[in-house]
């Protein structure tokens, strides 16, 4: 079995990767542009060389990427490649297009005429791994989505998630491939860019700056340890179910202010300090669009697929800031 992997230098690609590894692949090839998000040393892990292929290329370019797919005949796709940091699109989104649609659109293509010249016998997929802000946002009364739900994205980064989404389902109907589109919440793990909430915090309680939380911290999302998404995937690209799309969901709803608070609270014990880290915490002007709470139905995967997510939040959580304590305590 061979895998390509789109963006497999990034957070959640390189624990993907991880996964592939332990589960035995004979064959993974990762292709990521090393933008300011990837991180090639989330792949240190990597001793068997020989069935690890990397190219440094952009999925816009397609006559390298098609290069790449005809020399190693691939059977799974799985697209994680994408711009991801909602500040940075509502400042510019023209990379979020780029990316997030025209590169979904060439991927498409691709596994299009791939598909069309391959021995049918052989079962590939593509999974295109998007996030549940296409949805738009919900009430603390509303139910979590489902995959029932029309999309309804609230800012750059979500319209062009939620664009390359509604290209796959335009595939899907038009050339009848096997595609399958995730909806995941939000991640948190080791090797998360430092922008993000989690190793924000924790890098701003280090090294005593202020820790910024927009409007009030009410705001709420559901929350999923890495490793339990990427094992997802992997049921999702081992099983027979082709033309739909799986929501994926931690079943961990937190106020962004009580996660900040945890964070806080456990660099306290690990640090054996009686400083009260939550007096770094600055409630700064809300973005724009910012979308009010999150949370995902996750019934439809759990019960086609048999998976939950295993890891318990609180000891999550607690790994998760002693692996960036250790990491910005030696940088």
């Amino acid at each position: 079995m061979s895998v390509i992997v789109f963006g497999g230098s990034g957070f959640i690609g390189s624990r993907f990767i991880k996964r592939l590894y332990d589960i035995g692949v004979e064959t993974i090839i990762n292709i990521d542009k090393l933008s300011y998000a990837s991180d090639q040393s989330n792949l240190d892990f990597i001793e068997n060389k020989k069935n690890y292929f990397f190219y440094k290329e952009d999925i816009n370019n397609k006559d390298k990427i098609r290069d790449i797919i005809e020399k190693h005949n691939p059977k799974y796709f799985i697209n994680f490649a994408a711009e991801t940091h909602v500040d940075n699109s509502i400042e510019s989104s023209y990379e979020f297009i780029k990316t997030n649609v025209l590169g979904v659109q060439v991927l498409l293509d691709l596994f299009k005429d791939y598909y069309s010249k391959s021995n049918k016998v052989i079962h590939h997929k593509f999974i295109q791994v998007s996030t549940d802000e296409v949805y738009g946002d919900l009430t603390i009364t509303d139910n979590p989505f489902s995959e029932e739900n029309k999309y309804s994205p609230n800012n750059p980064y979500s319209a062009s998630k939620a664009a390359g989404d509604h290209l796959v389902f335009s595939y899907i109907n038009t050339y009848k491939l096997p595609l399958v589109i995730t909806n995941c919440s939000n991640n948190y793990g080791p090797n998360q860019h430092r922008e993000k909430l989690i190793p924000k915090t924790v890098y701003s309680a280090l090294h005593n700056l202020r820790i910024p939380i927009y409007g009030d911290g009410t705001n709420i999302r559901d929350w999923i340890y890495v490793d339990d998404h990427c094992d997802a995937l992997i049921r999702v690209m081992n099983s027979k179910c082709n033309n739909t799309h799986f929501n994926i969901g931690g079943d961990c709803e937190l106020e962004n202010i009580n996660l900040v608070k945890q964070i806080c609270n456990i660099l306290s014990d690990k640090l054996n300090n009686k400083a009260d880290f939550k007096t770094l915490i600055s409630f700064v002007p809300d973005r724009p669009g910012h979308d009010y709470r999150y949370a995902i139905n996750s019934s439809f995967i759990k019960e086609t697929l048999d998976w939950k997510p295993e890891k318990e939040f609180k000891k999550g959580l607690s790994e998760t800031v002693n692996f960036y304590l250790k990491k910005f305590q030696t940088e």
